[in-house]
């Protein structure tokens, strides 16, 4: 006894684990997006456990955002989208960065792989509906001078506008949430202050080189940017 490898053990389970996980199998299969869960009473019944563990199980579901649990209703299947994906990422983002400061060395790292490849599609595609919506973002952020938060909003619809050039949604998904994780849970440690100025002409010149379809001249100008704009995140002491 004991010296059974760990493999072979058997390891009691929560019901309300086990009940998640029959509910799980079940969004779909028998359930689609959309469509109301059993009752909990027909759920006791199905599964043959008590209350406690269906509630459970259904909370697990919500806190994936699987399902909504609505008080006084039956709880609804949800649907699925990299919108929903990310959302559920982002308390995980948030304590990363905020707990382990390398993490955010690593989301700017990302950023550049990652955009550096997106303005690359941009220059590619844009059309000049496109580009007109790229500048009048740059004259929008112009305005702001000044005032940092609507100045760092427009950047960051100035960055998503250029992901949307793709046509991938799952590109435009994950550029809105990585600029959100760097200006949303650092946004206290951002210094704009003197460098409004570059961050426009630098956008002026992206937009200049992706109407110029200069796809190559349109990555060494992002990842000049962002290279430059790291330095504009720092970690407080």
């Amino acid at each position: 006894m004991g010296d059974e490898p760990a493999s072979d053990r058997i390891v009691r389970r929560k019901l309300s684990d086990q009940v998640f996980e029959r509910l799980h199998a079940m969004i779909g299969s028998e359930l689609k997006p959309g469509d109301v869960l059993p009752s909990e009473r027909d759920l006791m019944e199905r599964f043959g456990v008590g209350r406690p563990a269906i509630r459970e199980a259904l909370q697990s579901l919500q806190n994936k955002g699987l399902i909504t649990i609505a008080h006084g209703e039956r709880s609804r299947v949800n649907v699925l989208s990299t919108d929903l994906a990310v959302e559920q990422m982002n308390e995980v983002a948030r304590l990363l960065l905020s707990t382990e400061p390398s993490n955010l060395d690593y989301l700017k790292e990302a950023r550049r792989l990652f955009e550096t490849g997106v303005v690359g599609i941009a220059a590619r595609n844009a059309t000049a509906e496109d580009v007109a919506d790229l500048r009048s973002l740059v004259g929008e952020q112009a305005s702001h001078l000044g005032d940092a938060p609507a100045f760092v909003a427009v950047d960051m619809r100035f960055h998503v506008r250029i992901a949307a050039l793709t046509g991938n949604p799952i590109i435009v998904t994950v550029s809105d949430a990585m600029l959100r994780w760097l200006f949303e849970y650092h946004h206290s440690l951002l210094h704009w202050s003197g460098n409004e100025d570059v961050t426009l002409a630098e956008h002026a010149r992206i937009v200049d080189l992706i109407e110029a379809g200069d796809a190559d001249g349109a990555v060494e100008a992002m990842r000049a940017h962002l290279d430059r704009s790291d330095a504009l995140y720092v970690h407080r002491s």
